[in-house]
């Protein structure tokens, strides 16, 4: 993390920066609420979707003292056992100086939304994490520093997903540590590398309980940048504690970066290849690979188009000794279209249409279904 531009933050309170931003979405129909198969009758709802959130910067001498807030105010018209307010917290502090840089920071999330691709239920948890860096300048562009992170995800009593308890399943705590080199390649580009050593423990299933090691390399682009964001790959060693549980060694990714050409088309690509945990005991965890990308086209001055498509696979893996017919593939795919209207620097009002489709071996976990409604963002 860098400090901020002072010049970009909107509204100043007193010392405090703060930037503020406002999201509508899916305020419309969703004709799947539940995610259920067609033989189950499928269930529709209006409903809305408020998000607040807002970035927060205090100078304290030569450091910076930050914050970030968010709340989702979910609410559906008929289903009550639907409606959430789901939060978001975090606070830190960075140091940059000349040649070293602290960054420490903790957060917070209380939400009710479904954990992933793979379950289908809004589930109540809590997660809490704590993070460390520091980073030494070495060269003229080059720094070396070491980080460490730990994080808890605790679902809540009573949460279950195809009669399994998500709490005795899923509750666990990952501890990580890195050290990591970076080196500038450019004043908009940095190269980052990094080996990371990884610790999942779960607090009821020890099934489930992993040891990691993995190497990355990426680029992180400035937001001022042609291209900005951040693509990584890297290549995992996923050791799981359990002798009947499969481990795996492959190729990883993480890529989130956009694109603006002339002005008026923008392009969007987000690419992810990982393990993740699954509820099922017969396959204690899954592969998931997925890429989904987004073209916006200004068509005449305020006036703009938009594309979606995206798709996910989950490629389960089977435990010894289960009484299964072998590795099963779930895939999820989505596509959708938008029409939008920008109203100043930073107000846009549009219309969305969406169309999600899951298939899987598991008849119970296939489903269809299309949201459609207006969206409204204010911010950067």
């Amino acid at each position: 993390m860098t400090p901020p531009d002072t010049d970009s933050i909107p509204l100043r309170l007193g010392p405090l920066l703060v930037t503020p931003r406002l999201a509508l979405t899916n305020a419309g129909i969703d004709t799947n609420v539940f995610n259920q198969p067609d033989a189950e009758g499928p269930e529709s709802d209006f409903t809305l979707t408020l998000t607040p959130s807002a970035d927060l910067w205090l100078r304290t001498g030569p450091t910076w003292v930050f914050g970030n807030i968010r709340e989702d105010i979910v609410w559906f018209k008929e289903f009550v056992s639907e409606r959430s307010v789901n939060s978001v917290l975090r606070v830190g502090w960075l140091v940059p100086l000349n040649r070293l840089a602290l960054n420490v920071g903790t957060g917070w999330t209380h939400t009710n939304d479904r954990p992933g691709y793979e379950i289908d239920a809004r589930a109540d948890r809590q997660e809490r994490d704590l993070t460390g860096a520091v980073e030494v300048r070495t060269l003229s562009r080059t720094r070396l520093g070491v980080r460490a992170g730990r994080r808890r995800i605790a679902f809540e009593e009573g949460e279950t997903y195809m009669g399994v308890d998500l709490r005795e399943e899923l509750t666990r705590t990952t501890t990580a540590f890195a050290f990591v080199m970076r080196h500038e390649l450019t004043p908009l580009t940095t190269l980052a590398i990094s080996l990371d050593r990884e610790q999942d423990r779960f607090l009821y299933s020890a099934l489930r309980d992993s040891d990691t090691g993995r190497v990355q390399a990426g680029l992180e682009f400035s937001p001022d940048a042609l291209i900005s964001g951040t693509a990584r790959i890297g290549y995992r060693n996923f050791n799981p504690e359990a002798a009947d549980v499969p481990g795996y060694s492959g190729m990883t990714a993480s890529v989130d970066v956009a694109y603006v050409a002339l002005d008026a088309i923008r392009f969007g690509v987000q690419v992810m290849r990982d393990v993740e945990y699954s509820y099922d005991d017969a396959h204690p965890y899954y592969l998931q690979s997925g890429i989904t990308g987004s073209v916006r086209v200004q068509i005449y001055g305020p006036v703009d188009v938009e594309s979606r498509l995206g798709a996910q696979r989950l490629s389960y893996r089977m435990r010894g000794g289960a009484e299964s017919a072998g590795d099963p593939i779930d895939r999820v795919g989505t596509y959708g279209v938008g029409i939008g209207y920008r109203i100043g620097r930073d107000l846009r009002i549009g219309f969305n249409v969406d169309h999600y489709e899951r298939t899987s071996d598991v008849a119970l976990r296939a489903y269809d279904g299309l949201r459609y409604g207006a969206v409204a963002t204010y911010g950067r």
